[in-house]
């Protein structure tokens, strides 16, 4: 129940975890964060940013005046998505914990929970609470899991779920080890436009839509991959039945069903996305505090054409907050 945000510019990417759940849930590939010298490590990886831009609520406020903008909504870094198996425990933790910094900001700050991902009932409890939490939007979860995507398993179940409650998807990648990518940061600048790419494909190719018109759904980073891979998409969808079975639209028609934001770090293809997938289904997006962040995401998308009010109608539209 996201209820009353405040004015201004919203921001709808922008992570936070709190310092007591550093640990990451039970089983998480990459754990746990720690602070060494005032920096975040993920294990042994420094995260090139301060411990405490993560955690700390003041410094996140602090940015997000600083950066022009009216409503930030924080969600889970996506090393903190349980992906290994029960964590019930974790996820409530954080839901609780999140719930009450949003509460707690005046309307500045929006909320998007975790979600068990190991067990459909489990899920859909987790997914009421968010519903009926003040200043929560919705749920963010990773585009892959197990193999599957949005098309399939529990991912579709948590889509279905959120459908129905009236809840708003954010779909952000987990940056997953490959070894052909283990070299230069690949993981991150091919992985997670891969990621992502391949959850769009199969939410527009898989039928997702159609069985579930009101999903409100948004992929960070632009959507990686999708602007320039949507009229193979197409081509694909009318030339082989394979392709099409699943679906009723073309993916570069019911594309413009969904939200991207903001975050592909080049004017060019932002400009791109926008012709494709509609001015209407563009929402601003910072990633902060990572450095793969836009660190002027206001400034960023105005100079690629957008205007400020459009973005804000379009983010609280994704986010149920109305005009």
């Amino acid at each position: 129940m996201i209820g009353p945000i405040a004015d201004g510019p919203v921001d709808v990417h922008a992570h936070w975890l709190p310092a007591e759940l550093f640990g990451l849930p039970p089983g998480a590939p990459y754990g746990p964060l720690r602070d060494s010298g005032g920096g975040l490590h993920l294990g042994e990886v420094p995260l090139s940013i301060p411990t405490r831009a993560m955690s700390d609520v003041p410094a996140i406020l602090a940015d997000t005046a600083a950066a022009g903008l009216g409503v930030r909504v924080l969600s889970a870094p996506p090393f903190a998505f349980p992906v290994a198996g029960p964590a019930a425990e974790y996820v409530d933790a954080f839901n609780t914990a999140l719930a009450e910094v949003v509460a707690s900001a005046g309307g500045a700050l929006a909320g998007l929970g975790l979600v068990s991902l190991d067990d459909d009932a489990a899920a859909t409890e987790q997914l009421k609470r968010l519903a009926a939490q003040p200043g929560i939007a919705g749920v963010a979860i990773p585009p892959l899991l197990g193999g599957e995507s949005l098309d399939r398993g529990v991912l579709r179940h948590v889509l279905g779920e959120s459908a129905r409650l009236g809840l708003s998807v954010l779909v952000h990648p987990m940056q997953l080890p490959r070894p052909e990518w283990r070299e230069h940061y690949l993981a991150n600048l091919l992985g997670n436009p891969v990621e992502t790419a391949t959850a769009v494909g199969a939410l527009l190719l898989g039928g997702v839509l159609d069985q579930l018109p009101d999903l409100r759904i948004c992929f960070v980073h632009g959507g990686g991959c999708t602007p320039g891979v949507l009229g193979r998409w197409d081509h694909g969808w009318r030339t082989r039945a394979d392709v099409r079975r699943d679906s009723s639209r073309p993916p570069g028609e019911a594309v413009r069903a969904l939200w991207f934001d903001t975050v592909t770090h080049d004017p060019e293809l932002l400009r791109l996305l926008t012709t494709r997938v509609g001015e209407h289904a563009v929402v601003c997006g910072s990633d902060h505090p990572f450095d793969m962040a836009q660190p002027d995401p206001v400034g960023f998308a105005t100079a690629a054409g957008l205007d400020v009010a459009t973005l804000t109608a379009n983010a609280r539209a994704f986010l149920g907050a109305g005009s």
